[in-house]
């Protein structure tokens, strides 16, 4: 069986998803959808696709399922119009920057039972899984506290952050849904902290673009955040697993895992400059995962209420930094 697929967006993670498509023989892309006609024939020449539009990809009984990469404000309609239509639906997170109207896509995608699976695509990274198994097999005992790291390299251009939703529904939703995959309990507290250290016009926006955060669950597990829109050293993605036995983590990676020594001391090649490298792996097993469950009919995971409580938790993380007080969900 062949999956056949639809972009939608053809952006810069667009590009990243339709590589990830290439690599899975089961999969095949036949049509891509972009405001911008160039973008779009540029990803369809190269992977024998159409060039298409939203209405002609709903139509087509051909096109088994979308991979929505659209901006954010058009998730919700388009979930609930591809779900609506029958297709089993991939996009990016979030579904909604509002808690209501991403409840609202919710309810349609229960009501029509379409298969949607959100983007977190750091779940599916092979270090982070080999941190969850060593978890899973006890190697470390009960897990008792979670740190992670993420840092990126440079702050995106100040007309993204206004439409994104800040920083905390951005950038540190990722690491959220992190936390929640490696605690194994639900998040009962968050704490934030914000400031602007990296570029005054990020604060003028209203955002932030430094936090750190203190989550805590029922049992008392915790987990610690730090972000930054600044990491002069490069991609900064790193994650420790503290439990009753022992520890595990996951180091920064590089292109090249090589080390050289000589007189003036020890040294490493740069890390990663972004996701779209960094991330590789994590991508073409995310899309694999999702052809999966087209194919078998098993559960989407992540799962579109996942995305739902990843973005709760972050208007908490938000409100706490607002507010100067942890909040309770």
């Amino acid at each position: 069986m062949v999956t056949r697929l639809a972009l939608l967006g053809a952006g810069r993670i667009g590009k990243v998803h339709a590589k990830a498509i290439a690599s899975d023989p089961r999969a095949k892309l036949v049509a891509v959808v972009d405001a911008m006609e160039a973008a779009a024939k540029a990803i369809a020449d190269e992977a024998g696709a159409e060039v298409s539009t939203i209405d002609a990809v709903l139509a087509n009984k051909d096109v088994d399922a979308v991979i929505i990469c659209t901006p954010t404000n058009t998730h919700a309609d388009l979930i609930e119009k591809f779900a609506r239509a029958g297709k089993a639906i991939f996009c990016e997170k979030p579904i909604d920057l509002d808690v209501a109207r991403a409840q609202a896509c919710i309810d349609v995608v229960k009501e029509t039972g379409a298969k949607v699976m959100l983007g977190f695509n750091r779940r599916f990274d092979p270090h982070f899984q080999a941190v969850r198994k060593e978890i899973d097999k006890g190697s470390i005992g009960k897990v008792e506290m979670v740190t992670i790291t993420s840092r990126d390299p440079g702050a995106p251009p100040v007309e993204y952050i206004k439409v994104s939703g800040g920083i905390f529904r951005d950038m540190t939703i990722h690491d959220l849904d992190m936390a929640r995959f490696l605690l194994g309990e639900e998040i009962k507290s968050v704490f934030a902290t914000g400031a602007v250290l990296v570029d005054p016009k990020i604060g003028e926006a209203g955002d932030y673009d430094s936090a750190s955060l203190i989550l805590t669950t029922a049992s008392g597990r915790q987990a610690v955040i730090s972000n930054s829109r600044r990491a002069t050293y490069g991609y900064d993605q790193r994650i420790e697993v503290h439990g009753s036995l022992g520890s595990v983590a996951a180091e920064n990676q590089r292109p090249v895992s090589i080390e050289v020594a000589n007189k003036d001391g020890y040294t490493r090649p740069p890390l990663h400059d972004f996701f779209m490298t960094r991330y590789t792996e994590a991508y073409a097993a995310e899309i694999k995962a999702f052809i999966d469950t087209v194919e078998n009919g098993a559960a989407a995971s992540p799962s579109a209420e996942d995305g739902l409580i990843a973005l709760k938790l972050a208007d908490a993380a938000l409100k706490s930094a607002q507010t100067g007080a942890a909040v309770a969900l």
